[in-house]
Parts: C-alpha cells; sequence; structure tokens
C-alpha cells in the first residue's frame, strides 16, 4: 500500500516534469542538434514550433524533417504502447481530414 497522499503524487509529478525539462534543455545545449520540433500545451491550448539547421541543401532538410517527424511518431507510438505504423496511419488520416492543425481536443473532427 501506498502512502502517496494527492499533494505527495503532485510532488511527484512536479519533479518528473523538472527532470524531464531541464533533460529537454540539456539536449537543446548540444552543437549536434539539427532539428527541433517543440509542442508546449497552456490552459488546453496547443503551440508548436519546428527549426531545423540546413547547409543550403533542400534534400537533406525535407529528410532532416521526415527522420523528425518519424523519431515523434515512435515516441507517440511507444507511449501508446501501439505499432508506429498505427501512429503514421491515423496521423495520417487526421491530416486529410483537417484544413488547419487543430489547437485543443475540441477542434479534432468527429468520425
Amino acid at each position: 500500500m501506498s502512502d502517496d497522499t494527492p499533494a505527495d503524487a503532485d510532488a511527484s509529478a512536479s519533479d518528473d516534469f523538472e527532470a524531464e525539462l531541464a533533460r529537454a534543455r540539456d539536449l537543446l545545449d548540444g552543437d549536434d542538434v539539427d532539428a527541433v520540433h517543440v509542442g508546449v500545451v497552456r490552459d488546453g491550448e496547443v503551440d508548436t514550433t519546428f527549426a531545423q539547421r540546413t547547409d543550403e541543401d533542400p534534400d537533406g532538410a525535407g529528410l532532416r524533417a521526415l527522420a523528425l517527424l518519424a523519431a515523434h511518431v515512435r515516441l507517440v507510438a511507444g507511449e501508446a504502447g501501439v505499432e508506429p505504423s498505427t501512429v503514421a496511419g491515423d496521423a495520417a488520416t487526421l491530416a486529410g481530414q483537417v484544413e488547419q492543425i487543430p489547437a485543443d481536443t475540441d477542434q479534432i473532427p468527429d468520425e
């Protein structure tokens, strides 16, 4: 049986978040970063941004963007416990159904 009270659980979640934030900042400090995609959620609203370094190589830039997308798909699949192809298929279907990227879940179309 756990002795965690809701306050203890909140503190633990806050500590976990701070650790993830510190890890992300450490990763961004590296000189070998080629690209970054960030999603920030505040009050149910999602803001995203994408940036990448290029050497004026449009083919390489496109491949880096696809590699970044693939890494994100694998991360989401791992979190959801499903195959990456399932996440990729769902994302492609959703992308074909929306005219703009939804800022929150209320904007996702019904099936």
